[in-house]
């Protein structure tokens, strides 16, 4: 909600807050008035998915009042839902700076509303809060990490029971109890040095990778290709602390790290962003890979949820894969598996993957007889399809575009662990065919046909920036495109209306053709700009993404 950012400035120099922020405050008021106003101008929003924003004083930054804010909001609304019945909660925190007393925050305000804590004394990623949370049977669970965001960023993601972010109807509720604490004056920060969180032990990491190796379905063909050579980074991030041991149980003894890179650092000194999609980040892993002849490399984000990876081509480069072509390879390895190990016929198995995520994926489901639930984008929403089918039906696996993957329901988000597992095993399995998982992926395109995808963000900061966003979607909403790539547009999706759908409401558009061209349009929830998401097929699918990604330029 936008706010009289003056005024707010002002209101923080008062005597609640510390002397530190109020220095700040006032070198703020005296210097540049639009870094003033985007730092007032609004509170930091509290999304579906909690907190993401840049660091800093200010109510439109990260820091210990607008954490202390939210955790009251969440707090509030646990008692209000409970009552006096015992609550808990459990706490991670990725390498971020300040993810350690952010997570520290949190903590004493939950102590202090007469919430249990359970806190890890390290890094952990949100793959293992996400487990953890029904491991032990807490209420709810938060992660401090944003994601693959640049350094100066850090974020909040509230987990429920289920160890899923949160959907409706809580999300919407705990944003009510959030918007009511318009003041710091309102917050309980922890003053009991008696009140402490309880400290997780080893025993939980343990029990995590335990849990994921029972998902893997090539142990013979590991222990025959043990000598692999691998290549894995986390980036700066918390996968060291899951990644390396878990290919270790699983049998792989040539793993290399990219060294500069293991070390835990928030300022990420190594790349512009510890983001694996992108071949920056990739790049010191995928010239180690070429210095020891290695044919897999594979990264982790801060969290280590999402994976990047590249393998060698038919003319011998590591060639960086996108999200879209792991989700393919993991789907058609996955299936072919469980279906010669007699596990397709078994409790009705079923795959989830979002609305912005590769066709091929449908193509691949459709040959096994197996059901694909095709769901909004955000991982929470394919936890929410796990969650429907508990006990009634099998996960086998999903993903998403943006380099997410899980399987099983151990853990009910994208994780990092599991996936590079399974992708180290695929390629132990194509290595007793004589075959590379480049080669596969074309052995896959030959027969469902060949599926090209892209995606365009434009970023438009600061408070004229939410405005222009949203103001490209009403013109397209309003006009939307006749035609995409010289196909005419056979149908218009818009998904706030739910009754067309069936999916819950949200701020997405999506243009089809006959031709199976799909442009999907939407604003991206944890950062300012706007995204083109395009799926094309065909021999001349390459010549209809780069049309595509001409018509449109914002």
């Amino acid at each position: 909600m936008e706010q009289n950012y003056l005024e707010i400035a002002k209101s923080w120099l008062s005597p609640g807050f510390d002397e530190e922020t109020r220095r700040e405050v006032e070198q703020l008021i005296a210097g540049d008035p639009k870094e003033l106003e985007d730092r007032f101008y609004r509170s930091l929003e509290f999304g579906t998915g909690g907190l993401r924003g840049l660091m800093g004083v200010g109510t439109n930054r990260m820091n210990k009042y607008t954490v202390g804010m939210a955790t009251q909001g969440l707090a509030n609304y646990l008692v209000k839902l409970y009552g006096d019945a015992p609550k808990s909660m459990v706490i991670s925190y990725d390498s971020r700076n300040n993810s350690r007393y952010f997570a520290e925050i949190t903590a004493g305000v939950l102590l202090k509303n007469g919430i249990t804590v359970y806190l890890y004394p390290d890094i952990r990623p949100t793959p293992q809060l996400s487990f953890s949370i029904r491991h032990l049977h807490c209420n709810a669970g938060i992660m401090i990490t944003a994601s693959h965001n640049p350094k100066e960023y850090n974020g909040y993601k509230v987990f429920w029971e289920d160890g899923a972010q949160i959907i409706e109807p809580h999300d919407v509720k705990i944003i009510e109890e959030v918007e009511k604490i318009t003041d710091p004056g309102q917050v309980k920060f922890n003053d009991d040095p008696n009140l402490k969180p309880i400290i997780l032990g080893k025993d939980i990491d343990k029990a995590f990778l335990d849990s994921i190796l029972t998902l893997m379905l090539s142990p013979e063909s590991v222990q025959r290709h043990k000598d692999l050579k691998i290549v894995y980074t986390p980036l700066h991030g918390t996968g060291s602390r899951t990644i390396y041991p878990f290919l270790e149980m699983m049998g792989f003894a040539n793993v290399y790290h990219v060294e500069a890179q293991d070390a835990a650092d928030g300022n990420f000194p190594t790349v512009v962003s510890p983001n694996p999609e992108e071949p920056t980040a990739m790049k010191m892993a995928m010239d180690l890979a070429d210095e020891v002849g290695a044919d897999l490399v594979m990264a982790s984000d801060p969290d280590a949820d999402r994976v990047g990876l590249a393998v060698r081509n038919d003319k011998g480069q590591i060639t960086l894969l996108t999200g879209n072509q792991i989700a393919t390879i993991l789907t058609a390895y996955m299936l072919e598996r469980w279906k010669v190990l007699g596990k397709l016929g078994k409790d009705n198995p079923y795959m989830v993957k979002t609305i912005v995520t590769t066709e091929l994926m449908t193509a691949i489901c459709a040959k096994y007889g197996v059901q694909i639930y095709n769901v909004l984008t955000g991982f929470k929403h394919i936890a929410s399809i796990v969650r429907q089918n508990e006990g009634k039906r099998i996960f086998i696996g999903g993903g998403e575009e943006s380099n997410g993957f899980n399987a099983g329901e151990f853990v009910r988000d994208k994780d990092s662990a599991a996936t590079c597992g399974l992708l180290a095993e695929c390629a132990a399995w194509l290595a007793d065919r004589g075959q590379t998982m480049y080669g596969f992926l074309q052995e896959i395109y030959a027969e469902y046909g060949y599926y090209k995808e892209g995606l365009t963000s434009i970023y438009r900061m600061g408070k004229e920036g939410v405005a222009e966003i949203q103001s490209i979607m009403k013109q397209y909403r309003e006009n939307p495109p006749k035609e995409l790539a010289g196909a005419p547009v056979t149908r218009v999706i818009d998904y706030l209306d739910t009754a067309a759908t069936g999916l819950p409401k949200s701020n997405v558009l999506q243009f089809q053709c006959a031709d199976g061209t799909i442009v999907s349009v939407r604003p991206s929830g944890t950062e300012p700009k706007i995204k083109f998401y395009f799926g094309v097929r065909g021999a001349d699918a390459d010549e209809k993404l780069a049309r595509l990604k001409t018509q449109f330029t914002v």
